[in-house]
């Protein structure tokens, strides 16, 4: 509610004593697709510190198949300066397998929409979801770059209690994707987005005390898997 968006932007200024760029953001969840009149409460509850100059920008996240001319509108109107794609693969089979409810094609339709309303665009895609490979990976990259991103996230897969994807690595359905096979294929696409120039921003899940606690039952959980890639890439090299 509002009242939350005040305290966070609160609680932000006195973790930065310099105030230099303050951004907030609405994550966790596809902020697009929640109703539109408790997205605009929380915009709305921003618009006093982006008008004082307290925050620099706002920033969301959301699905492909919540964003449409309509949508970008009332974001641009309210100050979003950054908007965040959950596209986790761009091939259809991966999609449709891992229960994603959109198609590559709505996430290409939707990046391009982003652009043409000039937000800045960043693209998350996963690694190692059901019936992925590292071929399809490396298309997934290749159709991120050609999307011209301005920035991206790559999480690989991650087994977490009490999920449809835990309930499949059990009953053997789905097979689980090691840190060292996630290591593998992220050290095969990381040189495409460097040679595209485009920045990765996120190479893995963002370390918490309850995931190394033992949340991650299986998959490519590791506290510092950007530096296992970059120390791959850099052994590949020598």
């Amino acid at each position: 509610n509002a009242e939350t968006v005040k305290c966070a932007v609160l609680d932000g200024i006195e973790k930065i004593p310099d105030n230099s760029n303050i951004q907030l953001a609405f994550y966790g969840g596809s902020f697009t697709a929640i109703p539109v009149e408790e997205q605009n409460e929380l915009l709305d509850a921003a618009l006093p510190f982006l008008h004082d100059g307290t925050l620099k920008s706002l920033r969301l996240s959301t699905r492909p198949d919540a964003i449409n001319v309509q949508t970008l509108t009332r974001l641009k109107e309210r100050g979003v300066k950054t908007i965040e794609l959950g596209a986790q693969s761009m091939c259809d089979e991966v999609l449709k397998a891992s229960g994603r409810g959109h198609t590559a094609l709505q996430t290409e339709k939707a990046a391009k929409l982003i652009k043409q309303f000039n937000f800045e665009l960043i693209l998350q895609m996963m690694t190692g979801l059901p019936e992925d490979t590292k071929q399809r990976t490396v298309e997934t990259a290749k159709r991120i770059i050609a999307l011209r991103p301005d920035g991206v996230r790559i999480y690989p897969t991650v087994i977490i209690e009490n999920t449809p994807l835990c309930d499949m690595w059990r009953e053997g359905s789905y097979k689980e994707h090691t840190v060292e096979d996630a290591v593998e294929v992220c050290a095969a696409i990381l040189p495409l987005f460097e040679d595209a120039e485009i920045p990765v921003i996120r190479l893995g899940l963002n370390p918490t005390e309850e995931l190394s606690g033992g949340a991650a039952l299986g998959g490519a959980y590791h506290p510092a898997f950007g530096e296992l890639v970059i120390s791959r890439l850099l052994l590949e090299k020598a």
